[in-house]
């Protein structure tokens, strides 16, 4: 049962629990973490999670994974996410690389010229398969998933959480984390408010065959999507086509639209249905912008969805849900393992919470943009003009790509509170140096050490590094946490993000 100490009205700070009412009774803990919901977010967590040996079970309602074959796109910071952790190589056979340019609001602009990535590219690849690859990467590194398992309820003390099942079993756990998406039964049930905008505007998007030449479509489409730009027909071969038009109205998205409605709509738009017919799969989204008031109440944590939503223009939900699990990931399991500092986790929130405040914004003014209107149609034209520069072309990208993003450490160098592209080192590349998901201090100088942290860190003392500061001390999920060449300044900020040295 959900207790009744965990409600509406959330704790002042994020770090207090209830306290129980009695300890004699309480059971002892089956696992670490428990984690609702094996999408993209929920898998990557429990991957990151278990890279620390942290006993983490993820329960996923849902019996089989998603057969419709709906494509996605991983931007440049989770591609580079991704080489972290030596996944890449898996993902990229299955996916298909396009230039990482056009993406705000659609407007068909190139892509800004030396983007300060190894990876500035953006790699389609369908939604099930990226799925598969995160979950069997969670379970070969020693997670385990229990599909047709849903939470029904839980109750949180000073010592774990218990979590029920819907089948009446019940589990113990130090954490929950809910990353069961939008309508999530983990926020709902801890009480955290989903403030902002249900949705404006539907659309129908879907994957199926057509009854008429490619020519016509693609002149068609041409034609029509100068003015509405929720339109298209992509075609994926083997006569298949995406399927993207604007919807009559807003509707339960519970329930999926009909070959029907795409006919209609499509007729109300391009005067043609283009004789679709066999579909794969269909779907309506909307507009809605939410974001949670807390992604914290003391032993319960929000990730994904269930923290955050918002249109899909510029593609960036899964790419936001997945960074809040690389955030999340190595600070959780410091608590777990004990050395975390003692604000570590509630860091998960400050940092994460303003990236997707930006995120629901972007994606507000990109909706703007693509109204019929004559009022959006103007600034729309306006933006069109200004992206000619190179300046306001690369701030978007690197916005919707997330490689802009740097968090708040304090006074420093602009690097300070970013993340480090892939760089040359004397052992290879970067990246190739965090597949274990600890920390690393690239050391130009061969001076410096990590001490009673090598536990947690590791240690590459290389003065060819392609850096132009002397050192980096870099956190597991690949920010930059301090910039110097000073022992004693080193040591503190060792101590600032992985706790009191061993020993």
């Amino acid at each position: 049962m959900h207790s009744e100490q965990v409600t509406a009205e959330p704790p002042s700070k994020v770090d207090d629990v209830p306290s129980p009412a009695s300890g004699a009774d309480r059971a002892p803990l089956d696992f670490d973490v428990i984690i609702a919901g094996c999408g993209p977010t929920g898998a990557m967590l429990a991957a990151e999670l278990r890279l620390h040996d942290v006993r983490v079970l993820v329960l996923e309602k849902e019996t089989e994974p998603a057969s419709f074959v709906r494509i996605v796109g991983l931007h440049i910071r989770s591609l580079e996410l991704m080489a972290m952790r030596g996944l890449l190589d898996r993902i990229l056979p299955h996916g298909r690389q396009r230039p990482a340019g056009g993406f705000f609001a659609a407007i068909p602009k190139p892509v800004p010229k030396g983007l300060d990535s190894a990876y500035a590219y953006l790699l389609g690849i369908p939604q099930p398969v990226i799925e598969r690859l995160l979950e069997e990467h969670a379970i070969e590194l020693g997670a385990q998933v229990r599909r047709g398992c849903a939470v029904a309820g839980f109750e949180q003390d000073d010592e774990g959480v218990t979590v029920e099942l819907a089948d009446g079993q019940r589990l113990r756990s130090r954490y929950l984390v809910g990353c069961d998406g939008a309508r999530s039964t983990v926020r709902k049930l801890l009480g955290v408010g989903f403030p902002g905008e249900p949705s404006r505007n539907d659309t129908l998007m879907g994957e199926m065959k057509v009854g008429v030449p490619q020519e016509e479509i693609a002149a068609k489409v041409t034609e029509v999507s100068g003015t509405h730009h929720r339109f298209w027909l992509r075609p994926f071969g083997e006569g298949i086509y995406s399927v993207l038009v604007p919807a009559a109205r807003v509707s339960d998205r519970a329930e999926p639209p009909t070959l029907e409605d795409f006919k209609q709509q499509l007729c109300t738009i391009a005067g043609t249905d283009f004789g679709v017919h066999s579909p794969r799969w269909l779907s309506r989204f909307g507009d809605a912008t939410r974001l949670a008031e807390r992604y914290r109440v003391g032993r319960v944590l929000l990730a994904g969805d269930a923290a955050h939503i918002h249109p899909p223009i510029g593609g960036q939900g899964l790419n936001l849900g997945v960074q809040d699990a690389f955030n999340l990931g190595w600070k959780l399991a410091a608590q777990i393992r004990g050395w975390a500092p003692e604000t570590l986790l509630d860091t998960y929130q400050a940092e994460r919470q303003p990236v997707a405040e930006d995120v629901l914004d972007n994606t507000r003014a990109q909706t703007e943009l693509l109204s019929t209107e004559p009022g959006p149609q103007a600034v729309r034209r306006l933006l069109t003009e200004l992206m000619d520069f190179d300046e306001v072309n690369r701030h978007l990208i690197e916005k919707i790509t997330a490689i802009g993003i740097r968090y708040d450490f304090g006074e420093g160098p602009d690097l300070l509170g970013r993340r480090l592209r892939d760089i040359d080192v004397k052992q290879g590349n970067l990246y190739g140096l965090l597949h274990r998901g600890r920390g690393l201090l690239l050391d130009r100088t061969e001076r410096l050490t990590v001490g009673g942290w090598s536990d947690r860190v590791d240690h590459l003392a290389d003065p060819t590094a392609a850096l132009d500061v002397p050192c980096v001390l870099l956190r597991p999920d690949g920010h930059v946490a301090w910039i110097g060449d000073d022992q004693q300044d080193l040591d503190d900020h060792l101590s600032r993000w992985f706790g009191r040295p061993a020993g």
